[in-house]
């Protein structure tokens, strides 16, 4: 399984740290060229490498982190077959999108990609740290109309170090987090009884 990053700033780079955390190898691409990035990926390790944005764009899983605002420009200009690849949505939507969620809007623009939308509900700053804390996991939500793609991810998270919470299909758990997200989900720590 090959994984990108699709966004170079503080959320992808704080995702390609999750990945280098457990020496697992990701590429971060943007629109900026492989070598005006490289600096920044440097610093992660050598699992993490900059490309350009058609490679990152062949990866299994591809994870959006991008401004939602450039999002509609980005598929556009993304001329690639999304039938079949895992698209992560972490972005977040700071404009009105009426009663449509982002995610219902990826998988418009992006035909035949299979659309989870986690790691989203953390800001950049906390995602970027060891997810691991006070003995239990953070905690990251997922929702997906695409049930294997959902586990797919689902089971990532947890390879990652953290706490995954399946929350159904995106009209669902979107929805849910939508109303939730100012109270509370921030950096919930999941802890074991055992």
């Amino acid at each position: 399984m090959s994984y990108a990053m699709i966004g170079a700033g503080h959320l992808g780079l704080a995702l390609a740290g999750l990945f280098a955390r457990k020496s697992l190898n990701v590429s971060i691409a943007s629109r900026r060229p492989p070598q005006a990035v490289a600096p920044l990926v440097r610093e992660l390790g050598a699992s993490v490498r900059a490309v350009p944005l058609e490679e990152g764009l062949q990866a299994d899983i591809i994870f959006l982190a991008i401004p939602w605002s450039g999002f509609r420009e980005f598929a556009r200009s993304a001329a690639i077959d999304w039938r079949g690849k895992i698209v992560v949505g972490a972005m977040n939507s700071r404009e009105d999108l009426g009663d449509r969620l982002s995610p219902e809007i990826v998988t418009e623009e992006l035909r035949g990609a299979r659309v989870v939308k986690a790691f989203n509900q953390l800001p950049a700053a906390v995602l970027g740290r060891d997810p691991s804390e006070n003995g239990g996991r953070r905690v990251v939500f997922v929702s997906s109309d695409d049930e294997e793609a959902s586990s797919t991810v689902q089971a990532l998270a947890k390879e990652l170090g953290f706490s995954p919470i399946g929350l159904g299909k995106i009209n669902e758990g979107g929805r849910l987090l939508l109303f939730l997200a100012p109270l509370m989900l921030h950096n919930l720590v999941e802890h074991s009884l055992s």
